[in-house]
């Protein structure tokens, strides 16, 4: 991510699963992705590194912890001003929180909506 992205801009995208091992490896196979291990405490994430730049290219996450309520699917990372008033005005507008507004340490805030068609994103905030 850059150090500064633009409001409203695409900022990460990752992919949460029930056997993140697995398809971290069907990843690096179909596309030459190469994956760097993140420790999660007892279980480990992965950051999946570009094979030509060497840069994090997406994450693939286990549904577990913070994670545990995430459907299946490629979620993009986009940026806005206010993660705790953007949630609200979500569940204003008739949508959905399906994870409320979280602080990650050295990263930013975040949380996960639906908006009301039923897509799932999520609203950054970096540090």
């Amino acid at each position: 991510m850059s150090p500064k992205p633009e409001i409203g801009s695409i900022t990460w995208c990752d992919l949460t699963v029930p056997n993140a091992e697995e398809v971290k490896t069907f990843y690096e196979k179909v596309i030459g992705w190469k994956a760097d291990p993140v420790s999660m405490g007892d279980y480990d994430d992965y950051s999946m590194i570009a094979p030509e730049s060497n840069k994090i290219a997406a994450g693939i996450c286990n549904a577990k912890g913070i994670n545990a309520k995430l459907p299946p699917q490629w979620l993009i990372y986009i940026t806005v001003e206010n993660v705790d008033k953007s949630a609200q005005t979500c569940l204003e507008l008739g949508g959905r929180v399906l994870v409320e507004p979280k602080t990650i340490s050295n990263y930013g805030r975040f949380c996960v909506i639906q908006d009301p068609a039923g897509a799932v994103c999520a609203l950054f905030k970096p540090e």
